[in-house]
């Protein structure tokens, strides 16, 4: 026979397991960063500027739950993104912040506004509502590919002044 206390563990098992499922990542929408500890997925920054953050939510292979990537820039978003093969699915969430207060919106349907000082020098900003001088998301998508395509951000364009060392 089973010491009464135990037993009753036993009992609060179900319980416990229930309460664990129903917490945690609701498996959608952004997740809450750690600023200024949580880094680029991309080019390994810290995320520190609450204005122009980004997060891609997608399934894993494995198909049991979503994971969660964070970016310091949209830029950095967009080019990473674009090298997954399962980014076209329609289970992928991509959101950006909004840079005038910080809050969470869905990238796809938010406008960009160019002449943001951003972490990577991309430049855009995400806002909600639509203005004269606002893009959609294939055109900033686009923006991002032209400034990296002028000006390599992240130093590829730096190649040529790397000494060579002799050799001996």
């Amino acid at each position: 026979m089973l010491d009464r206390p135990v037993h009753r563990l036993w009992q609060l098992a179900p319980l416990v397991l229930l309460l664990t499922a129903c917490s945690g990542d609701p498996g959608t929408g952004p997740v809450e960063v750690k600023w200024d500890r949580d880094v680029c997925t991309r080019c390994n920054m810290v995320l520190s500027d609450r204005q122009h953050a980004a997060q891609v939510r997608y399934t894993r292979q494995d198909g049991r739950r979503s994971e969660v990537t964070k970016f310091d820039d949209f830029g950095c978003a967009v080019l990473w993104l674009d090298q997954q093969p399962w980014k076209d699915e329609p289970g992928v969430e991509f959101w950006v912040t909004d840079y005038r207060d910080g809050h969470w919106i869905d990238a796809r349907s938010a406008r960009y506004v160019t002449g943001r000082h951003t972490p990577m020098q991309y430049g855009l900003g995400a806002q909600v509502d639509a203005s004269a001088d606002s893009m959609g998301f294939a055109d900033a998508r686009q923006h991002v590919y032209r400034i990296e395509q002028q000006y390599n951000v992240h130093g590829g364009n730096l190649d040529h002044r790397v000494v060579p060392t002799p050799s001996n």
